[in-house]
């Protein structure tokens, strides 16, 4: 595996991968474990796009995606307009499914890089509270290494592994392991971070503790999370890989805690900020898209945004074809090349 990237179809030359998106899903379940059980209940209403979008309306339509065919069409979008490369995060307690990945690289062509693990608390199985440090690594090092989920199909990312806040015993043990199966297998490791401004920096002293390679994590979400340069730059000269994963989303009223979501051009500008302070190998971009309204076909921004509307707005703006080249290529072929 070593000096390789390893999609859904197996082991690549990482210089196949290009133009890279390092944060989405494609297919998913994050209904609330508490509604799993529901009915799926009306179709979505494009009446009530604005207030799907906002999550205002709890429609399980809009939180469970499991068409492959929407999928394969989603995706060859964002192959048209230039992307190569789709990091799928879809992990334990959200309902992976490595063969529909497959199935979507083959009718694609996409490279499809699959993460591992589990996402946060409220969401892992039960039986989780009971494992080990030790259970936890060994499962996420089979799943690079051997195959996920009950398939053949294996990762080629550890994560995206999900905190949340409080940050509880049975996420800092995942993410322990999480942090082994980066040491064993020599991948890179994504982290969703809690929402409380302060917890990417309690991550950094934690992974330190822990023997991570601070150059091979990512911690996901900045967007959502910080939101002043002393904690951003603070974050930075640690050595960790920023993610601006939520382009697209343009509006304010964040459902999940009590932010001012920022739009794409603050995204773009603290980009800018980042890069000048000399951490232009420490950026990488996507847009997380976890609800079906956001696919193009239902009105939304769809996993073609940013090379359709983000980067030609970064040139605009004064991002230089090298500086460009290095978030969406470089930066993401070195973080999915095993070492």
């Amino acid at each position: 595996m070593r000096g390789k990237a390893q999609t859904v179809l197996g082991l690549i030359d990482p210089a196949q991968l290009g133009s890279t998106l390092m944060h989405e899903h494609l297919l998913w379940n994050i209904t609330a474990p508490a509604r799993r059980g529901e009915s799926l209940g009306e179709p979505l209403n494009p009446g009530q796009w604005w207030d799907l979008l906002n999550s205002h309306v709890g429609n399980l339509h809009n939180t469970t995606q499991h068409d492959h065919n929407r999928a394969i069409r989603a995706t060859a979008e964002m192959v048209a307009h230039g992307g190569q490369t789709v990091v799928e995060l879809t992990i334990g307690g959200l309902e992976p499914d490595p063969e529909g990945l497959v199935k979507v690289a083959r009718e694609t062509g996409a490279n499809i890089v699959m993460g591992c693990g589990h996402y946060v608390h409220d969401y892992q199985d039960p039986a989780n509270t009971e494992r080990s440090i030790d259970s936890f690594a060994k499962e996420m090092i089979d799943q690079v290494q051997l195959g996920a989920w009950g398939t053949e199909v294996r990762a080629g990312i550890v994560g995206e592994i999900g905190c949340q806040w409080p940050w509880t015993d049975l996420e800092k043990r995942t993410l322990a392991g999480a942090v082994i199966a980066q040491q064993e297998t020599g991948g890179a490791l994504t982290i969703h971070p809690a929402r409380y401004e302060d917890h990417p920096w309690m991550l950094v002293e934690f992974l330190r503790e822990h023997g991570a390679d601070m150059s091979r994590v990512i911690i996901d979400h900045i967007d959502r999370t910080i939101f002043d340069d002393d904690r951003l730059f603070r974050l930075a000269d640690a050595g960790v890989v920023l993610e601006w994963d939520l382009f697209g989303q343009e509006n304010t009223y964040y459902a999940h805690s009590d932010i001012d979501m920022p739009n794409d051009g603050s995204r773009i500008k603290a980009i800018r900020r980042t890069i000048d302070r000399g951490h232009r190998d420490q950026i990488v971009i996507s847009h997380d898209i976890c609800h079906v309204i956001q696919f193009s076909e239902f009105g939304g921004h769809g996993y073609a945004h940013i090379h359709k509307k983000v980067l030609p707005h970064m040139v605009k703006r004064g991002f230089t074809t090298a500086e460009i080249d290095q978030i969406m290529v470089v930066n993401p072929r070195r973080l999915l090349t095993f070492i």
